[in-house]
C-alpha cells in the first residue's frame, strides 16, 4: 500500500498573535505541524508500521516548510515531497487541491490520508475538493482506520448520530480527526537522521502544471481583512449582605445588561 499525507504549516496558535491595519503581525510568529495533520502523520506511520505500507509526505508553501518536513520525518515518514511556487502564495483549499492532484497522479497511490482541517482558517475543504478532483471516495472526520487487504480498508468516523463505521475500496481519501490517536515525539536518534534525508523540492512547472490549470482553478476565496477580538472587560466584584448582593445583581441585569 502507497499512501500520501499532506501536512501544511501553520501559526502557533498556542502564542499571543497580534493585528494592525487588519493585517497579522509577522514579526514574532513560529509556525509548527498543524494538529490535524500530525495526527494524518502518525496514522500513516501506524499503517506502515503494522502493515508494511510504503509513506510519502507532501507539504506546500515557502522554504521553512523543510522544518515541518524533517519533522515528520522524524516520526517515521519515508519520503518527503515540498512543493514552493511563488503562484501559490495566495492559494485556498481549491488550488491546493489541483496541486494535491497533480502529486497523486504522479505517485499512484492507494491512500490519501489528510488533517481533518487547518488550525489557521478551519475551512476543512481540501481533502474533500481534491477526492472531488480525482473522482475517488472519501471519508471525513475518520477517528479509526483498519486495513481489510489490499483493496480494501474499514474506517470509523464520527457522525451526527455517533461513530460510523464504513468499508472503503482503494484508492481513496480519509480526512482524520485529531482524536484518532496522539501523535509520537521524535526520539533524538530520529530527529538527527531526519536532517540527513533528501526532500523532493518542485515547483509547478517540474510537477507538470501549466499556469492555466493554475488560472483554471484560481482561489474561490480570499481573506479580506483580519481583526483583533475585543478585550474582556474586567468583572464586578461584591461583597457585604447576601439579601443586598442579590438586589444589586438583579438590578445591574435588569437594567444594564439587560438579560432579564
Amino acid at each position: 500500500m502507497k499512501i500520501l499525507t499532506t501536512v501544511k504549516k501553520v501559526v502557533d496558535v498556542e502564542l499571543n498573535m497580534h493585528v494592525k491595519d487588519g493585517a497579522l503581525v509577522e514579526d514574532g510568529l513560529q509556525y509548527v505541524i498543524n494538529a490535524w495533520d500530525e495526527s494524518a502523520v502518525e496514522a500513516s506511520v501506524q499503517l506502515k508500521e503494522n502493515n508494511n505500507a510504503e509513506t510519502t509526505l507532501v507539504s506546500v508553501g515557502g522554504g521553512d516548510n523543510t522544518d515541518v518536513i524533517r519533522r515528520c520525518y522524524a516520526m517515521g515518514i519515508e519520503n518527503g515531497i515540498h512543493i514552493e511556487d511563488p503562484a501559490l502564495d495566495k492559494a485556498d483549499s481549491s488550488v491546493y487541491a489541483k496541486v494535491l492532484q497533480k502529486v497523486y497522479e504522479v505517485g499512484d497511490y492507494d491512500l490519501v490520508i489528510t488533517g481533518k482541517q487547518a488550525q489557521d482558517t478551519d475551512s476543512g475543504q481540501t481533502g474533500i475538493i481534491l477526492s472531488e478532483y480525482l473522482g475517488l471516495p472519501c471519508v471525513s472526520n475518520v477517528i479509526a482506520i483498519e486495513v481489510i487487504d489490499d483493496q480494501h480498508i474499514k474506517v470509523s468516523r464520527t457522525g451526527d448520530a455517533g461513530t460510523e463505521i464504513v468499508e472503503v475500496e482503494l484508492p481513496a481519501v480519509v480526512t482524520v480527526d485529531v482524536s484518532i490517536n496522539e501523535p509520537r515525539l521524535p526520539a533524538m536518534r530520529g530527529v538527527m537522521m531526519a536532517k540527513k534525508k533528501k526532500i523532493n523540492v518542485m515547483d509547478l512547472a517540474t510537477l507538470g502544471i501549466s499556469p492555466d490549470e493554475i488560472s483554471g482553478a484560481r482561489p474561490k476565496s480570499e481573506v479580506v481583512e483580519f481583526m483583533a477580538s475585543q478585550t474582556r472587560q474586567g468583572g464586578q466584584k461584591f461583597e457585604g449582605d447576601a439579601a443586598e448582593i442579590t438586589t444589586q445583581v438583579v438590578n445591574l441585569l435588569a437594567n444594564e445588561a439587560k438579560v432579564l
